[in-house]
């Protein structure tokens, strides 16, 4: 296929999308009854005139930020668990914390660590990579694309590397960070043993499915621009600051939790096939 015509399927899936999103907007914006549009609208004034930014913006529109319930809500958490007498805390983090990264989710997510490490508590912090597997809402997105669509879209140029880790294999770290007396005080990330590409993971679910498609490589700038008007959306799917979760970059070493642990995380390619039959 020449590149012409490539080009033209990657402005036409845009124009589409584009339309898609604004017939969404629409519906959400003659049908809602929220008695909150008055305040909705200030938001969206406020936010045309520069003065709050975009992950702002849409953390107010949503009601919930990552700080207000990853961060503020474990430090209560944690402190609730000290009252009754828990004696040790485990808790799921991500990959990246502890790095004092600036975006709000690394923030949020330190904060909450930082919480459950003053508690007193006996802690085990696992900071897991991108978790996928039956029902989850983000690998399940790029099955559904493969098995029904012509072509799989790609933010960005398919090059962000990931460690995708099977929620099973999590499951069981989460079960030995309890039951053992050694897991106190510790922090581990959590990952696959491959290193892998979105372009390389979406290829992975392509050969699990027995179905091959075209990628469709969209620019991130474009995709933010096109997806920005999700977030006037109750539950939007995907938003400009969730675009930049997709594609930041995150290195880990996931061998000494698998040392730690005692058994080997499972590759991509075999924890798909575990639930995709």
């Amino acid at each position: 296929m020449s590149s012409g015509m490539w080009m033209f399927m990657a402005l036409a899936a845009a124009v589409l999308l584009a339309i898609l999103i604004g017939l969404m907007v629409w519906a959400t914006r003659s049908f809602s009854k929220k008695p909150s549009m008055r305040a909705q609208e200030i938001l969206e004034e406020r936010f045309a005139r520069g003065e709050i930014d975009s992950d702002e913006f849409e953390q107010r529109i949503r009601g919930r930020s990552y700080l207000e319930v990853d961060g503020r809500g474990t430090r209560v958490a944690a402190a609730v668990a000290r009252k009754l007498g828990v004696r040790r805390f485990v808790y799921l983090s991500g990959a990246g914390a502890g790095q004092g990264r600036p975006q709000p989710w690394f923030q949020a997510k330190d904060m909450a660590e930082a919480a459950i490490r003053e508690s007193g508590m006996e802690y085990a912090l696992l900071r897991p990579s991108w978790i996928y597997g039956a029902g989850d809402r983000s690998m399940s997105r790029f099955v559904t694309f493969v098995r029904y669509l012509p072509v799989v879209p790609v933010i960005g140029d398919g090059n962000t590397p990931v460690y995708p880790i099977y929620v099973k294999d999590v499951a069981r770290c989460v079960a030995e960070a309890v039951r053992r007396e050694d897991a106190r005080d510790k922090a581990l990330e959590l990952g696959g043993p491959d290193r892998l590409t979105m372009d390389e993971i979406i290829r992975t679910v392509q050969r699990v499915l027995g179905r091959r498609r075209p990628l469709l490589h969209h620019p991130a700038p474009l995709m933010k621009l096109l997806v920005w008007p999700m977030t006037l959306l109750p539950e939007p799917i995907l938003s400009p600051a969730a675009i930049d979760f997709i594609l930041q970059e995150v290195d880990l070493d996931p061998k000494p939790a698998m040392a730690y642990f005692g058994f080997a995380f499972r590759k991509l390619e075999e924890g798909l096939r575990d639930y995709l039959r």
